[in-house]
């Protein structure tokens, strides 16, 4: 992400990952064109500025390359940093109309400790799911340079 510092949220997903990018997009197409979205914008870690993100989150390193490997990231213009299903929330309750009520349900505290255990899961097993390879899982596991 080579551009200053932005009003809007960033998600941060992992580009390499045909289920993770389908999902981005979907969201990208259907999400973004609600009258009640602030907008947001979408980048994969591999092209972001991590440092930058984990500036704008006084640097405390909840940004990370390590994090973003593991889930999906919801970066806030005043810093608040979410992950996995708390990211996924954030995005929909930015969407406005009913997604923003399903975002909401993730985002109560009864809800997210299951909300979390169905992101690990799919996570897991995203190679699985309609838009996954296996070359997700695999990915997942090679280090990085």
């Amino acid at each position: 992400m080579n551009r200053a510092v932005t009003k809007d949220p960033v998600l941060v997903f992992d580009g390499d990952c045909a289920f993770c990018t389908a999902c981005v997009a979907v969201a990208e197409r259907y999400l973004r064109q609600t009258l009640a979205s602030g907008g947001w914008d979408a980048v994969a870690y591999r092209s972001a500025d991590l440092a930058e993100l984990d500036a704008r989150a006084s640097g405390r390193g909840e940004v990370s390359r390590e994090r973003a490997e593991r889930e999906v990231l919801w970066v806030t213009p005043g810093g608040r940093v979410y992950g996995g299903a708390q990211a996924v929330a954030r995005l929909l309750m930015r969407s406005g109309g009913a997604p923003a009520w399903l975002g909401g349900l993730l985002a109560l505290a009864p809800v997210r400790p299951v909300a979390a255990l169905a992101y690990r899961w799919v996570a897991a097993n995203r190679y699985r799911l309609p838009g996954g390879t296996r070359a997700c899982a695999l990915a997942s596991r090679q280090p990085r340079p």
